[in-house]
């Protein structure tokens, strides 16, 4: 497997040897020892820094035949994709995979998962919800996978326990943490103790695989997975979405929206040609991301088999602040998958009753958002009190 730094591999030998309560506690936390030595080389010797991880070769806007706006088709096509997806929900062929890890840091330490969406309803119960609603519908069985993280899946074991049914089961899968570096490579060390960060949602296919839930799946007949953010409950499972994806016969599907002026992360470019999702700050100096039309979500649509391949995805050096102390987090997005496997982009709405896009990344958006998350919830049925 390649581990890829920016545009370079991680090929060099590291030149430290781990302190052995480092290895015990990377292997306790599913992270491979030989490639956290290998990160913190590129980092100490400056081959993996903040800002640095920039893509190469021409970068241009997307052409317009590259994204698709669902919103804008024929009620005869929207028809034939629900159709479709309908029928690949009614034979059990799909599953929702909900993005449920991170560090628990941006709502006081309470794992976000658990913050109540909507009074009397938690933003992980909206997804719970939003599985058992199609799993009726379609009289079919649909599980739900929760990738959690070290600060998250305590938290969120009692739930799956307590609410997984034969129809709607609730399985959890726990992304990798690793310690965050200081700037010259060292462990960063708090308390005594190394501070250890999950290690981002590029982890979602290498931690499905490794959990074995991958096979489970495919053994129950499941083809097709729906991955969306916690935060995000406006990306409720959709038949247009699941049938546009199989549709299209590409093994990946992203959502997009119209970009705002306020926006800032990731977006569709081409990168010497080919169509894929690079992040902001990703793009060459220079580029300017306002001229690009749409947005990404962080909601896909992916065929099974993609998880099975190992891409290799870049490892980011993340600049935080933590208790004070300048640090470095090591993280993959999986947006980057889009890099490795032909994708179709679909925009959706981002406003109105059929809004798919209310992302909540601490509590001064959750505020703002309040109001339309329950317009939103209960146009769908989701909220009835």
């Amino acid at each position: 497997m390649r581990d890829a730094v920016g545009t370079r591999d991680v090929t060099e030998p590291a030149t430290t040897v781990l302190d052995e309560s480092i290895r015990r506690l990377l292997v306790e936390h599913d992270f491979d020892p030989s490639l956290f030595e290998r990160l913190q080389a590129a980092v100490r010797e400056g081959r993996l820094v903040p800002g640095g991880q920039r893509v190469q070769g021409c970068v241009e806007p997307p052409d317009p035949v590259d994204v698709t706006d669902l919103g804008a088709l024929g009620a005869a096509e929207r028809e034939r994709f629900a159709e479709r997806g309908l029928e690949a929900f009614s034979r059990g062929e799909v599953a929702s995979v909900v993005l449920a890890g991170g560090m628990a840091t941006r709502f006081g330490g309470v794992v976000k998962a658990l913050v109540e969406a909507c009074p009397g309803r938690r933003f992980v119960d909206v997804k719970l919800a939003d599985a058992r609603r199609m799993a009726e519908r379609c009289g079919a069985r649909l599980p739900v996978l929760l990738m959690t993280s070290a600060s998250t899946h305590a938290a969120l074991e009692p739930i799956a326990e307590d609410e997984s049914s034969a129809r709607v089961p609730i399985r959890l899968f726990r992304q990798q943490s690793a310690p965050r570096l200081r700037p010259d490579g060292s462990v960063l060390l708090l308390d005594g103790q190394p501070s250890l960060a999950a290690t981002g949602h590029g982890d979602l296919t290498f931690a499905l695989r490794r959990s074995g839930l991958d096979g489970r799946l495919r053994a129950e007949g499941v083809r097709w997975l729906v991955v969306t953010n916690v935060d995000n409950v406006a990306a409720t499972l959709d038949p247009v979405i699941v049938g546009a994806h199989l549709e299209s016969g590409a093994p990946l599907s992203c959502e997009v929206v119209a970009r705002e002026p306020t926006d800032r992360g990731g977006a569709p470019v081409r990168v010497e040609g080919r169509i894929q999702l690079v992040e902001a700050f990703r793009m060459p100096e220079g580029f300017d991301a306002e001229c690009l039309p749409v947005f990404n979500t962080n909601s896909f649509v992916m065929n099974l088999d993609v998880v099975e391949h190992d891409f290799p995805l870049t490892w980011l050096a993340v600049s935080k602040t933590v208790q004070g102390e300048a640090a470095i987090q090591l993280e993959r997005l999986v947006g980057e998958l889009t890099a490795f496997v032909p994708t179709r982009f679909w925009c959706v709405p981002r406003s109105g009753s059929e809004c798919r896009f209310l992302p909540v990344k601490d509590a001064e958006e959750h505020a703002r958002r309040r109001d339309d998350i329950e317009r939103v919830l209960r146009a769908r049925g989701l909220l009835t009190h």
